[in-house]
């Protein structure tokens, strides 16, 4: 009995310190994303499953939050986080420029709709966000086929695009479009008594309740009111605004080989099939958007969004967004 009682022992020790080194083998990956949530956490759960070896935690914020947590951290010594993946592609050019990421090409890279020119594979695209007309269905019962409709008086004194000035993602949609119409787009938005909204995701809340009958929206953010019962719906005009979301190995990274998996992963079939289903457009062709977003193909996205120069917009921000406020503020 004795000698059982010892064996029985000996195994559960065993499998106790077993459990113990495998946990102790386990890397620690550190992902600072804008991304929401829900999304975040399908990626990491599929992720963790493939590779049971690498424990991934993250940390969700907007994108300014996100670069001034980076900031501080580099103050003090050491940036926490190994890979950064946001919406504001100017941010990503910056920290390239400031040498605090890691040149990585990840495996499939020559696979996936890349929108995005010298960037020497500091980053990649992990995901095609689309902003277009939002509107309230309860209010605007033809739905915008061009911008130029929101001239009409289903949106006087009821549309609204967020500040620039607060928002990147805003500042590279009206630097989009200031490209594209000039400032009499904005002009005459102005004499339709548009307004200057706060952030992206406080006009697409004012349009989903009423105060405002459309707004220059972003697509998941849309699509979560949508799924939750907003009378929302979305409009994308000609002239596609398609703004990237990188993804980078921050240069602090201790876990230099999970990062590279990370990003390998981010741009795999599986992971474009969850970031597709989470209403936004992936960076593969071969990869299906479920139809009830009415999003447009990602590669049709490549071939009409509005073409920019991301380091030209970074150098002429200050002007561009006081050129906009200038008349939509008067």
């Amino acid at each position: 009995m004795k000698s059982m009682l010892k064996t029985v022992t000996m195994l559960v020790l065993a499998l106790f310190l077993s459990a113990e080194i495998a946990g102790a083998a386990k890397q620690k990956l550190i992902v600072y994303t804008s991304m929401k949530e829900s999304l975040i956490k399908a990626l990491k759960d599929d992720f963790m499953k493939k590779n049971p070896d690498i424990e991934v935690d993250s940390q969700s914020a907007g994108a300014g939050q996100l670069m001034a947590k980076i900031a501080a951290e580099r103050e003090s010594g050491r940036i926490m986080a190994d890979i950064i993946w946001t919406s504001e592609v100017p941010d990503f050019y910056k920290m390239k420029d400031d040498k605090i990421l890691i040149q990585y090409r990840p495996k499939g890279a020559d696979q996936i709709i890349n929108p995005l020119e010298k960037t020497d594979n500091y980053f990649t695209p992990a995901r095609l966000g689309t902003l277009g007309i939002v509107y309230n269905t309860k209010q605007v019962k033809t739905p915008p086929k061009k911008w130029q409709d929101l001239f009409g008086k289903e949106f006087n004194k009821a549309f609204a695009i967020a500040n620039p000035a607060l928002s990147g993602t805003s500042y590279v949609s009206v630097a989009m479009l200031q490209q594209t119409f000039g400032d009499g787009f904005f002009k005459d938005l102005r004499k339709n008594g548009a307004k200057v909204g706060k952030g992206s995701g406080q006009v697409v809340d004012d349009t989903a309740s009423g105060e405002l009958a459309g707004c220059l929206g972003v697509d998941y953010i849309t699509f979560d009111k949508v799924d939750k019962g907003a009378t929302l719906a979305m409009a994308f005009p000609p002239e596609l605004l398609v703004i990237p979301s990188p993804i980078a190995i921050l240069k602090d990274t201790k876990v230099l080989d999970a990062a590279k998996k990370w990003v390998d992963y981010m741009i795999t079939k599986d992971a474009q099939q969850i970031v597709a289903n989470n209403g936004t457009l992936p960076v593969r062709s071969d990869v299906v958007v479920p139809s009830k977003y009415n999003l447009p193909k990602a590669a049709d996205a490549l071939k009409n969004g509005i073409k920019v120069d991301y380091i030209k917009m970074i150098n002429e921000r200050d002007a561009r967004v006081k050129s906009f406020l200038d008349i939509m503020q008067k």
